[in-house]
Order: structure tokens, then sequence, then C-alpha cells
């Protein structure tokens, strides 16, 4: 069944991608688009039971992905929407259910209350319908574990434009917060001032704990960091870029490349050729040898010529020789100790 998570999850991006274009978070909206991509064919196949239930999980599995964090509330909505369809859409009896770790049901109910908060009570109302109806399945982890299973999984990719953008700087930076911290910085001036006047002018001026302006210079700061989120988000991706690129700037761009080639191979070059000096403590390992163009070819071919080696058959045969050499001469002198002998008797 793994053959067919690729396709699933592309499919399901697909459909959430539209429906993110909707800007919306309305179950009606969602069903619309359901429809007219004919997501209800997903379970139209002649599989066996066993395969038909293992297909159902893995499609659950999938939707289940996008309705956890990381990803923004909306796409989240779209991946609740998701499981409650494939959940009632689903051929088998008894239905299969959704795995919920215990780990992620902090998640969701945190999910919950911020849809309840923001009045977004179809959502609430999909949720509570999935847990009336006993489709959740709490687990302790949130896929089915396997033995003789790699341990080292690929993770899966998450799609960047379905993911939550940064917000805590314009969440922690309130209007509450900017008056209470310029309250403050009023009343340490004051006191400031109060205690400087008893002391001396030199005194006075080394202490200073904050500057000026800090609770503007931070409001301006959060601007400029939502303004610099905001651009990012309308830049062009490089493929788009590419495209707009004029042909005269390509062939200037290819050019540029060119030119910075040859000069790098100028360089090199010019580096190759100039000899550069040896360190003192190398210079004892430098042997010049200074020889006729004729002496140096031959020497040449004498210092790479291959000397032949005799194979082991000669060795074998010149090392019996050469003993029985040895052999012939101990003979020899035993025969003229003998003589010797003989002659002395």
């Amino acid at each position: 069944m793994e053959s067919y998570r690729k396709p699933v999850k592309s499919d399901c991006e697909a459909l959430l991608s539209r429906f993110r274009q909707t800007q919306s978070v309305r179950f009606e909206v969602f069903s619309n688009i359901w429809k007219e991509m004919k997501f209800v064919q997903i379970f139209s196949n002649d599989r066996q039971s066993h395969n038909k239930r293992a297909f159902c999980r893995m499609v659950l599995d999938v939707a289940y992905c996008y309705f956890m964090p990381p990803f923004s509330f909306q796409i989240r909505v779209g991946g609740l929407y998701l499981l409650y369809s494939f959940y009632h859409c689903q051929n088998t009896s008894p239905p299969e259910q959704i795995r919920v770790a215990l780990k992620d049901w902090e998640d969701v109910r945190n999910f919950e209350k911020e849809s309840l908060d923001a009045q977004h009570l179809d959502v609430a109302y999909i949720l509570q319908q999935l847990l009336t109806c006993k489709a959740f399945l709490f687990t302790a982890m949130p896929t089915l574990l396997h033995y003789n299973r790699k341990r080292t999984e690929e993770k899966p990719e998450l799609c960047d434009e379905f993911m939550e953008r940064p917000c805590r700087p314009q969440e922690l930076i309130n209007t509450q917060l900017t008056e209470e911290m310029s309250n403050i910085h009023e009343l340490y001036k004051n006191m400031k001032a109060s205690i400087s006047s008893q002391m001396s002018t030199a005194d006075a001026a080394s202490v200073s704990l904050i500057r000026d302006g800090i609770v503007s210079e931070l409001c301006s700061a959060v601007m400029e960091f939502y303004n610099w989120q905001q651009n990012k988000d309308k830049e062009p991706t490089n493929d788009t870029v590419d495209e707009a690129q004029p042909s005269q700037e390509r062939i200037s761009s290819q050019q540029e490349c060119s030119n910075r080639a040859k000069l790098l191979a100028s360089i090199k070059s010019k580096a190759y050729e100039e000899a550069s000096e040896a360190v003192k403590s190398r210079r004892h390992r430098q042997v010049e040898i200074d020889l006729p163009a004729e002496e140096d070819k031959s020497f040449l071919k004498l210092h790479h010529s291959r000397v032949p080696k005799p194979s082991l058959k000669n060795r074998t045969k010149e090392q019996i020789r050469m003993s029985g050499k040895s052999v012939d001469f101990q003979n020899k002198m035993k025969k003229k100790s003998k003589m010797k002998e003989d002659s002395s008797l």
C-alpha cells in the first residue's frame, strides 16, 4: 500500500490548496471542492477485504497529518474535513478508525477551543460528530509499529505553502504592552531627574540604563518584520523569475560567467608557471640534475625501463644447479683429503 501513498498525498494537497485559495473555513465550500474533484471515487475499486482495510488506514493516515501542527489553521480545518469525509465514504465494515496518539490529543483540544473562540461552529460540529460516532482510536503511537523494519525512515516532506507563518512578534507587541512600557519609561525618567538633581553632573550622566525612544523603535521593528513577511510571500518563485527574465539579461550573465572563468584560468596558469622558492627546511630534499638532452632521454629510459623478473621455474632450476655444484665441490674436497691421508700412510 505504500506505493499509493504519494498519489493520495498529492491529491489531498491539490484539494487543500484549492480550499486555501477560497480563504474560508466553511464546510460547504470544502464539500463543493470535494464534489468537483470527485474524491468519493477514491474508495470505488475492486480490492480484497484485507487490501481495502489497509488502503483505508493509509488514506486516513495521510489526511491525519494535515490535521496536526505545524500547519496553519485553515489547512488543519481542511484536514479535519478530509478525515470526516474519508471516514464516512470508506467501504469497509466495520469502518476503519482514525488513529490519534495520546501526545496529539492536547493539540486537538486546543484546536477545538480556538475554533469556538473564533465562532467557527461548523468546525466544532464536525469534530463533535467524529467523537460521537467513535471515529477516533486513541493509541500510544500515531502509526502502526512493525517488526523487522528499518529504523531510519524517510521523513515526509511538508508543503511550505500550508505552513503557518510565524506571528509571535505581532502577538507579543500589542497596544497594552506598549502603553505599559511607555508608562514605566516615564516613571524611570522622573526618578532619574529627581536623583540627578541631588548629584553632580558627571555622576548623573553615568546613570543611564535605557535609551530614549525604545517603545517607538520596538514598534517599528515589529512593523518592519511584518512588511518583510508580506513581501516575502509576494515574491515570485525561481521558476517564474527564470521565465520572466529577458534573453539579453541571460546572455549578459553568461558572458560574465565566461569572463570570470577565463580570468580564473589565467590566474591559475600564471601561478603554475612561476617557480616558487622552496622552504629552508625542505631545500635539502631538492636534487637538480643537469644533463644533456640525449643523456637525459637515456637516463629516463633506464629509469622507467622495467627489469624482467625470472620465472619461478627458472629460479628453481638455478637453485638446483647451484646446489649440485656445491655437492660436487664437497665430493672433490673429500677425495683430496683421502688421497692425502693415503699418501701419508
